[in-house]
């Protein structure tokens, strides 16, 4: 594929995949998309909000040979930031030190990042180039979340080139357990209250 995009979903849609999509029938809707709104190059407002709220994330890259490669990132809400309308940066913490997608990015700065909300069931796709940045003090403090225990090992940021969201379709929701703990607690409260209540009701009706 040329390096010169015509549209920002080119860097999915190569010419073997567009010639796929004519073989099945939705080129053409895909042809309407790209002349009309196209994907988006910028982060927005609305998209900022989603990224910085996910806790779990998967980091795709791919070495010389294009053998692929998925890692999942993880932290708390906000671990991973927006820093401008094209730029995401996140501190990347030391792990079992493989340095598998640091040596990708390092022969190929190419990457792909899926972020999925399963309860509101939506997922974003994200392609660009990625640079690790180390030893600057800085930037790591300016992107570890605070209070998190994890030693930081470099930054990465992402140089966003495009970005698209999917539909829910075929998404399961599902809740986190924190999320459901604390649903099951402010019911058990309703019902403790609930339950006085009733005892101070019965007990005015008794005289």
């Amino acid at each position: 594929m040329s390096s010169i995009l015509r549209y920002p979903s080119d860097i999915a849609f190569t010419e073997s995949v567009k010639a796929i999509q004519s073989q099945k029938g939705s080129r053409r809707a895909y042809a309407n998309m790209e002349q009309g709104s196209g994907w988006k190059t910028e982060i927005s407002d609305e998209l900022q909000a989603f990224i910085e709220a996910q806790i779990s994330v998967f980091l795709a890259t791919a070495n010389t040979d294009g053998q692929p490669y998925i890692q999942h990132r993880g932290g708390p809400p906000g671990f991973l930031k927006v820093l401008d309308k094209q730029t995401i940066g996140f501190v990347d913490y030391k792990g079992n030190r493989q340095f598998i997608s640091s040596g990708n990015l390092s022969d190929n700065p190419k990457f792909h990042l899926f972020l999925i909300d399963y309860v509101n069931r939506q997922r974003v796709k994200i392609w660009g180039r990625a640079r690790i940045v180390e030893g600057d003090d800085d930037l790591i403090e300016r992107l570890m979340p605070a209070n998190y225990k994890a030693k930081a090992e470099q930054v990465i940021l992402l140089d966003v080139a495009a970005w698209d969201a999917n539909c829910p379709q075929h998404i399961p929701q599902r809740f986190e357990a924190a999320d459901v703990a604390k649903l099951l607690s402010e019911r058990d409260r309703k019902i403790e209250a609930l339950e006085t209540e009733v005892k101070i009701l019965r007990m005015a009706a008794s005289g």
